[in-house]
C-alpha cells in the first residue's frame, strides 16, 4: 500500500515547456504571454512569424510587461488558464537598465 502511494506523489516529467515573452498582467494572478515560433510557408519556401497568447497562472504576481518567462502546462484553473508560470529567464527592467549604462 504504501509504494502505491509514493507512487502516486511522484510528479510526471513535463512533456512541454515553452518560452514567451509577457505581455499584459492586468489580471489578477494571470499573465498573458506571447509565445512567438517560426513557420515555414509550404509554397514560397519561406519562413514567417506566428505568434500566440496563453494565459498564465502567476499567484504572487512576480512577472512584469516585457519578462521572458517559461510556462509549463497545468490543471484547468479557468475557462481560458491552462498555463502555470516556471520560471522567469530575464526582466525587462534589468534590459532596459544596461541599455541605459551603454549609451
Amino acid at each position: 500500500m504504501e509504494e502505491t502511494q509514493k507512487d502516486a506523489r511522484i510528479r510526471k516529467p513535463v512533456k512541454r515547456l515553452i518560452e514567451g515573452t509577457v505581455i499584459s498582467t492586468k489580471m489578477s494572478r494571470t499573465a498573458v504571454v506571447l509565445v512567438k515560433r517560426r513557420v515555414l510557408h509550404p509554397v514560397y519556401k519561406k519562413y514567417y512569424v506566428r505568434g500566440k497568447r496563453y494565459k498564465v497562472h502567476d499567484p504572487e504576481g512576480k512577472c512584469a510587461v516585457g519578462d521572458t518567462v517559461r510556462i509549463i502546462p497545468c490543471r484547468p484553473i479557468s475557462k481560458d488558464k491552462r498555463w502555470e508560470l516556471q520560471s522567469i529567464l530575464g526582466h525587462q527592467a534589468e534590459a532596459l537598465a544596461e541599455e541605459r549604462e551603454s549609451s
